[in-house]
C-alpha cells in the first residue's frame, strides 16, 4: 500500500475514534480538524482557585508609540448553584487589539473564537487617566453531559477605577476582585497599567492601591501599638510600686 494511502486511511481511522473531529479534503491530501461546533474549542471551569499566569500587553498608536501597556493575571469567577467555578486566562493564547485616541483608549484581550473577552476602556482627563468600564465575557465548556451551552457576561463602570496621573502607572499586587454580574466576577491578581503616555515602553512610577497600601501600613501600625501598650505597662507597674513604696513609709 502507498504511503499516502496508509497515511489517509490512518486519519480515517483517528477521525472515526476521536470524538470532536471532522474531515475535510482535497485533491491533494484529507486530514482532520477540530470540530469547534462541539465545545472543544471553549475554556474549561475548574472547581479549585489556583493563581492566574501574568501576562503583559500592549497597544501602539499608528506611529508605533505605545499607547497602553498592561501586566495582569485574570480569573474569571462563575458563581453556579451557590459554588464556584474558575477559569484562568492563558497569556499565550490571548490576542490583544483595540485603538487609541486622543482622550480615550480600549485594550481588549480575547480567545480565538471569542471564547472569553476582557476590555479596558480608558479616559484621559487634564492630568490623569483612568478605567471608566471593564467588560468580561466567558463561554465555558458545559459542565454536565446535555447541558447548553452559555456565556457568562458582564460589566464593572466606575467614575475613575485604576486612576493614576499621566506618566505614571497604577499597580496592585494584591488581588482586585471585581463583581460582574450575580453570576461571574472576575479577579485581577496582580495588576498594573499605564495607558497614553508610555515612554520608552516602560512603565512610569507606581501608584499604590489602597489594599497594598494597608498591608505595608498595618504591621506597622500594630506594631506601634503593642509597642505603645508594652510602655504604658511598664509605666503603670512602675507607678503603683512607687506608691507602695511611699505607703509603706
Amino acid at each position: 500500500m502507498p504511503g499516502g494511502d496508509r497515511g489517509g486511511w490512518s486519519v480515517l481511522f483517528l477521525a472515526a475514534i476521536i470524538p470532536g473531529m471532522h474531515l475535510r479534503g482535497s485533491e491533494e491530501s484529507v486530514f482532520a480538524v477540530p470540530n469547534l461546533e462541539d465545545g472543544s474549542d471553549r475554556p474549561v471551569l475548574q472547581p479549585s482557585q489556583v493563581l492566574p499566569q501574568i501576562g503583559t500587553y500592549t497597544l501602539a498608536k499608528p506611529g508605533g508609540e505605545l499607547c497602553v501597556k498592561a501586566t495582569l493575571g485574570a480569573q474569571y469567577i462563575v458563581t453556579l448553584k451557590k459554588k464556584r467555578w474558575y477559569y484562568n486566562l492563558d497569556p499565550s493564547e490571548v490576542l490583544s487589539s483595540g485603538y487609541c485616541h486622543k482622550e480615550t483608549a480600549v485594550l481588549s484581550l480575547t480567545l480565538r473564537n471569542d471564547a472569553a473577552s476582557l476590555q479596558f476602556h480608558f479616559k484621559k482627563e487634564k492630568n490623569i487617566f483612568y478605567v471608566t468600564k471593564l467588560t468580561a465575557s466567558v463561554s465555558p465548556r458545559p459542565l454536565c453531559l446535555g447541558c447548553t451551552n452559555k456565556t457568562y457576561s458582564g460589566l464593572v463602570e466606575h467614575d475613575r477605577l485604576f486612576a493614576a496621573s499621566f506618566g505614571q502607572s497604577f499597580g496592585c499586587k494584591s488581588a482586585n476582585v471585581l463583581h460582574t454580574s450575580s453570576e461571574m466576577s472576575l479577579r485581577l491578581v496582580p495588576l498594573q497599567v499605564q495607558a497614553f503616555s508610555v515612554p520608552g515602553g516602560r512603565y512610569g512610577e507606581d501608584v499604590e492601591c489602597l489594599a497594598d497600601l494597608n498591608k505595608r501600613v498595618l504591621p506597622i501600625v500594630l506594631g506601634a501599638v503593642v509597642i505603645g501598650l508594652l510602655l504604658i505597662s511598664a509605666l503603670t507597674f512602675l507607678l503603683v510600686r512607687d506608691r507602695h513604696g511611699y505607703d509603706s513609709l
